[in-house]
């Protein structure tokens, strides 16, 4: 049976060159993992441990102040070196000296299609997968009393040079199905699966609602999916989750344990050997890197994810509990060009018609990170509506966030947004500004001012 397809028309496909090939190394674990609750957004962490503890995958390391149930755990084996605090005594990150070897914390568990939601829903808790979820609204992590009216998994992405989900999990469906069946038993609605296509290596995949989208990037994104297929109104909750961290889910139900492994894909122009790594998240990114960057006098920008959402560190930083993507490019610090932005060129994209590489649309380019222009006043040009693809009114919306409006975002679908759905639209903002902080700024300005 094939599924239902949208075709997005909206929207942009920035090439880059850097793709990973569909090639896995292994690494070794670093000496030192963090956890940083930062990754966390919206918590306020209670630390369980001390310095000097002994800890398994799976040991509570902290858990969220308002709901003690709902705890954030290890990644791997070994013993609390420190827990490094700033102003206020704010819990910035934890680190573990890693065991050689990972012993995991066992759980006990059942099959899903023999567990009540309540079951389901205190195990994730515990073992700390609830945090690999999302809510919208507000884009938070889930509160555990609320039950969503849907669960969306978008199994592609169609963001710069990301990571091919299908290649990820074509031989692990079995962990994804175990997590996709779980998952159903917290909804009273359905799960959505969005697929690129209908011989998606996903479309096996049993309990589910299946959608094909195809069309230009934000595509994959799942705000777009949820837009199209149940928008969410005041008073609704939907959940989403990454296609990867389905796999957590699926393994603690299967193994009785809580496995972390996941694929990273090493990405960008700056990178020698695009490709993907096998690793654990809260693993230093300098053993995914190391010998595979291209030799260059200028500075790099590492970033955890793609270049449109992801966050700026170190080349010795650690991964993002979700992170599935590492970016490389140059800073642009040392590039000086005469006239800047207004002189002619061909190796420069530009979303408008400003340059000629406009109509090359196959080209891959050689991105940097400089913002090319200055802040200033929003423009209401319509250049936002040209690359959103969801039934609302961007450059409105954002103009009742700057304002703290909250009648009007409310009615301009607030509830219904996460800073990722307006990456497009910096990207293309001629004002450049830095329009996910303000959605992100909006949406915890309207939860604390709404709930």
């Amino acid at each position: 049976m094939m599924a239902n397809t949208i075709k997005i028309t909206k929207g942009l496909d920035i090439k880059i060159s850097g793709k990973a090939a569909e090639k896995i190394s292994k690494i070794p674990h670093s000496a030192v993992f963090e956890v940083n609750p930062e990754s966390y957004h919206g918590i306020t962490p209670k630390v369980l441990v001390k310095e000097g503890d002994t800890v398994n995958a799976g040991t509570p390391l902290f858990h969220e102040k308002s709901f003690p149930e709902m705890n954030f755990v290890s990644p791997v084996s070994g013993k609390v070196r420190e827990i490094v605090r700033g102003e206020r005594r704010k819990v910035m990150h934890i680190t573990i000296d890693t065991d050689k070897t990972i012993e995991y914390k066992k759980f006990s568990v059942k099959k899903p299609s023999d567990s009540t939601a309540d079951e389901i829903r205190a195990l994730m808790l515990e073992s700390g997968l609830w945090s690999f979820m999302r809510q919208r609204p507000y884009d938070i992590i889930p509160n555990p009393a609320k039950s969503p009216k849907a669960i969306f998994i978008s199994t592609f992405d169609t963001a710069p040079l990301a990571p091919d989900y299908e290649f990820i999990i074509r031989d692990q469906l079995a962990d994804f199905q175990t997590g996709v069946d779980a998952l159903s038993k917290l909804t009273s609605g359905n799960v959505h699966l969005g697929l690129k296509s209908d011989a998606s290596v996903f479309s096996t995949v049993k309990g589910v609602i299946a959608t094909v989208f195809s069309g230009p990037h934000p595509a994959g994104n799942v705000g777009v999916h949820i837009n199209h297929i149940n928008p969410v109104n005041k008073g609704e909750v939907v959940w989403t989750i990454h296609p990867q961290d389905v796999l957590f889910i699926g393994r603690l139900f299967n193994k009785g344990i809580v496995d972390l492994t996941r694929l990273v894909a090493l990405t960008g122009p700056e990178v020698e050997n695009p490709q993907y790594f096998e690793t654990i998240s809260g693993n230093n990114i300098s053993e995914i890197i190391k010998g595979n960057l291209k030799k260059v006098s200028y500075p790099l920008r590492f970033i955890s994810g793609n270049v449109l959402v992801g966050r700026k560190i170190t080349e010795n930083g650690f991964l993002a509990p979700c992170c599935s993507q590492i970016s490389v490019i140059d800073e642009g610090t040392e590039t000086h060009e005469m006239l800047g932005w207004a002189m002619p060129r061909f190796n420069k994209f530009s979303a408008s018609r400003l340059y000629l590489t406009k109509l090359l649309r196959k080209k891959e380019f050689k991105y940097d990170a400089r913002l090319m222009g200055g802040r200033r006043a929003i423009i209401m040009s319509g250049e936002y509506d040209k690359v959103f693809p969801m039934d609302i009114l961007p450059e409105h919306l954002i103009k009742a966030m700057i304002a703290k409006n909250i009648d009007k975002m409310e009615n301009l679908g607030a509830y219904e947004v996460a800073p990722e759905d307006f990456a497009l639209c910096e990207f293309v903002d001629t004002s450049k500004l830095p329009l996910q902080a303000i959605v992100r700024y909006s949406l915890d300005f309207l939860k604390s001012e709404v709930e």
